[in-house]
């Protein structure tokens, strides 16, 4: 798979936009080019490859999404991926008071070629689940990973589950009963793709093949749904596991975030878009 352009040409036109079926409480809403994501555990911004406006009215536009979140006492990610237009976008982002957060690359890989049955270390087991109280241990799991409280990941989950619960197949990864990692696979109705989230693993657990193991089972869940093309948002730390597997990078991507209190207090890469 080597069609690096066409890769990104089918992300750029299946993979923005409104995703289908929002969890209660969150509402779509559209600013001339833009998708305004509300009700999450903090405001989301998604704009085509080229938003269409330059100066003074992009400037415009940037603050009023911003406004617009303070007005609500909430942070707000705007998604930038590395070939969006204007190419001053993220210097304008930056002027109207939203920072960066760490720069992931988007890579693509067949679902068919990572379908393979998965090979675990003695002791773990995968499991797919769907109850609250899985949702919970998920989210107990990453706030130890990440030194944070993540229990808004639980309410998220469970929301989804909820709204539709044939669009995510949310895995764990256990041992003695304990949640060592959790990943999850988000289906895009209408489209080529599904998304591969999550991933994180207890610093005891990892390096022994978790994360390629859950990898596999997703996959072998997407090719039963007939899927083409799997995506990850991947971290500077699996970026090279994923290549070695046999995805492509096809561009990088940044969340952009303005926050009325802590700029950066909350991590993504959680399938939150």
């Amino acid at each position: 798979m080597t069609d690096i352009d066409g890769l990104l040409a089918a992300y750029d036109e299946q993979m923005r936009g409104e995703p289908p079926n929002p969890p209660a409480g969150v509402t779509y809403e559209q600013d001339g080019p833009l998708l305004r994501i509300v009700g999450q555990f903090r405001g989301f911004i998604s704009c085509p490859r080229d938003v269409g406006l330059r100066g003074a009215e992009l400037d415009r536009l940037i603050r009023r999404q911003r406004d617009y979140f303070a007005t609500r006492g909430e942070a707000v990610e705007w998604k930038t991926r590395g070939h969006d237009r204007p190419t001053d976008l993220v210097d304008r982002l930056r002027a109207a008071g939203f920072v960066p957060e760490e720069q992931e690359t988007v890579m693509i890989g067949l679902a068919q070629e990572m379908a393979r049955e998965p090979v675990l270390p003695d002791g773990v087991r995968l499991r797919q689940v769907t109850t609250d109280a899985d949702m919970h241990r998920i989210a107990a799991m990453e706030s130890t990973v990440w030194g944070q409280d993540w229990s808004w990941l639980a309410d998220d989950l469970i929301a989804r589950i909820s709204a539709a619960s044939t669009e995510i197949a949310v895995m764990v990864a256990e041992a003695d009963g304990e949640v060592v990692s959790a990943a999850w696979l988000v289906f895009r109705a209408g489209t080529e793709f599904a998304g591969l989230w999550g991933g994180s693993t207890l610093p005891a657990w990892r390096g022994r093949g978790i994360y390629r193991a859950l990898l596999a089972a997703r996959a072998q869940l997407a090719t039963a749904r007939r899927v083409t093309f799997l995506q990850v948002d991947a971290s500077d730390d699996s970026a090279p596991i994923l290549s070695r597997l046999g995805f492509q990078a096809v561009t990088t991507t940044t969340p952009y975030v303005w926050s009325p209190a802590d700029p950066g207090s909350c991590v993504r890469k959680f399938g939150l878009d």
